[in-house]
């Protein structure tokens, strides 16, 4: 590890042996968080993009955890800015169990249809941001179902449950001991110098009911603290679930109504942009922090994940009648 990399390792502590860690993905500071909970059984949630390894692994050898001793490794959902790094960091820590949802675990294995899905919704940005997921041994790779539990030592867990809407294989995860939520992307992208909330939405299978759902069902089990990925903790719990709902909300009712007017892709996505930034002026004024988001999670993205959301429902709306 250079001192260049060790230098640039952002870590935050948490409390109850959780720390939080900067993945410092496509050199931003303040997008993308890793979280390691140093109990009995270590474990760290979320691994960033790939190129975020060296990174993950400068903060873990200054938490004192070296290579013999992570126990797990946990991605709430296979997008390359949450398991870019797995196949990286598997490798460097032979002992950790790898734990990812059923419907992902095939593609941390081969990961050859996930980076080509990556690359249609990225183009040119994907080697800049992330870079190569290598593949991880079967063998090591442990999948969760609907609920799940994570054994953390000592009597901790993560218990985990199914959250599909932003993805299909996505999972949120819930600590026993403290009440923190680990909620990937599944409450949207929470900004902490603003504290807005920002639609998660990509494709290629976003699902607008679903996500509405998995909202109430991360609620319901009445988290002490929020835990984002993108970014950082948060303990205003309501106010969090209210504007995601309302932003999920606007999104997909301003998709809509430029598919049902049939207007074309690229009109769509200019009415929305305008529709944004006036409803959401606040946000704008932080040109610095905008833009820094819109790098990591484009406008663009999202109305896509919606239109193509709009399209398949339409396709089997038809396909009954």
């Amino acid at each position: 590890m250079t001192d260049g990399v060790n230098n640039r390792a952002v870590i935050q502590d948490l409390g109850a042996d959780v720390y939080s860690i900067d993945t410092l993905m496509g050199g931003f500071e303040g997008i993308t968080s890793s979280y390691f909970i140093a109990s009995d059984r270590p474990a760290l949630i979320e691994t960033g993009a790939a190129l975020s390894a060296p990174h993950v692994r400068a903060s873990l050898e200054k938490l004192d955890c070296g290579p013999d001793d992570l126990a797990t490794i946990v991605v709430t959902h296979i997008h390359l800015d949450h398991a870019g790094g797995v196949g990286d960091l598997a490798k460097a820590y032979p002992n950790a169990r790898i734990v990812v949802h059923e419907r992902g675990a095939r593609h941390l294995a081969d990961p050859t249809k996930l980076v080509a899905s990556a690359y249609r919704v990225f183009g040119p940005k994907m080697d800049e941001m992330f870079g190569p997921l290598l593949p991880t041994d079967s063998q090591r790779i442990d999948s969760l179902g609907d609920r799940g539990s994570i054994d953390l030592g000592a009597g901790r867990a993560l218990d985990t449950f199914h959250n599909p809407g932003h993805a299909s294989h996505h999972v949120a995860l819930i600590d026993s001991a403290t009440g923190d939520l680990y909620t990937g992307d599944a409450a949207g992208v929470y900004v902490p110098e603003t504290g807005d909330l920002r639609p998660a939405t990509p494709p290629p299978d976003f699902d607008f009911d679903l996500a509405l759902n998995s909202l109430s069902a991360m609620q319901a089990v009445g988290p002490s603290r929020l835990l984002f990925s993108h970014f950082g903790p948060t303990t205003e719990i309501d106010r969090v679930f209210t504007e995601s709902r309302a932003q999920l909300h606007y999104w997909v009712e301003w998709v809509t109504k430029a598919h049902h007017e049939g207007m074309d892709f690229d009109h769509a996505l200019l009415m929305v942009l305008a529709k944004d930034r006036e409803v959401n002026a606040r946000f704008f004024e932080h040109k610095e922090v905008a833009n820094k988001f819109e790098h990591l999670s484009s406008s663009e993205a999202q109305v896509h994940g919606i239109w193509r959301w709009l399209d398949t429902r339409n396709q089997s709306d038809s396909s009954i009648t």
